[in-house]
């Protein structure tokens, strides 16, 4: 289950995707995320960087490049405060899951990353819930520059890591960055017990092992009531928006 800072166990579950670009956390989660609603589980989404409170001044902060290491840390912890606070804390106290792409490790990698204090970064993010079960996706450097660089006509200014100041050129900054990022994560995996998937392996099996790993953590998770005309859209491969019911009740499973 998932817990509060202070140990206090939730209802829901959180679970949460961490790894380098390119490792395909994503679409493992979308994946999950499907799966988990044909078998009529509640389930509520995030990611990171996504609260409206602080996207504006992301953006703005961005488009100037105005943004220090240290600037750049406090607002993704803003930001993850706020979709605890009106988000991810709800959900999970009415008993649902939760699916977080990226979580507080994202933060600890990159700014890290970026020349922030482990410490300090850590200690900003004592508010965090500690999720349920926490994958991380492993993919080697190679792999996964191959991955986004593959067609991209251009790396953005922070996402290349040029604001460290590592190159002039953004694709090698971009590999150094993404080096020093991946760096981090094993720290992280040893220090926080991060649960490895190998994103080489093919998709398929990776989903396999991602559900095999969920499957123990779902029982008490909320479901939702099925209805007869919500098991002909499910016949039909339709689910999300579709299966929503405004008045529809929800069970225990």
């Amino acid at each position: 289950m998932a817990t509060l800072p202070d140990g206090t166990p939730l209802r829901g579950k959180l679970f949460i995707v961490e790894g380098i670009d390119g490792s395909g956390k994503s679409t493992q989660l979308d994946l999950l995320h499907k799966w988990l609603v044909s078998r009529g589980y509640l389930v509520a989404f995030t990611e990171w960087n996504s609260s409206p409170v602080v996207r504006q001044t992301t953006k703005r902060g961005k488009a100037r490049r105005l943004l220090s290491p240290t600037s750049f840390s406090l607002i993704h912890a803003a930001d993850l405060a706020d979709r605890i606070e009106n988000h991810i804390l709800p959900a999970l106290r009415a008993g649902a899951i939760v699916l977080a792409d990226r979580y507080i490790y994202t933060a600890f990698a990159r700014d890290v990353a970026r020349g922030v204090d482990r410490d300090w970064v850590r200690a900003i993010y004592r508010f965090a819930i500690q999720p349920t079960l926490a994958l991380y996706f492993r993919v080697p450097l190679d792999e996964s520059l191959q991955r986004i660089l593959a067609g991209r006509p251009e790396l953005k200014y922070y996402e290349a890591g040029q604001d460290v100041g590592l190159s002039d050129d953004p694709y090698e900054s971009f590999r150094l960055f993404q080096a020093r990022i991946l760096d981090e994560y094993e720290y992280l995996v040893a220090e926080y017990g991060l649960t490895e998937v190998d994103a080489t392996q093919p998709l398929v099996q990776q989903q396999a092992r991602v559900r095999r790993l969920v499957m123990p953590h779902l029982k008490g998770a909320l479901k939702v009531q099925h209805r007869p005309w919500r098991a002909v859209l499910a016949k039909e491969g339709l689910h999300g928006r579709y299966l929503t019911s405004p008045g529809g009740g929800a069970e225990r499973g």
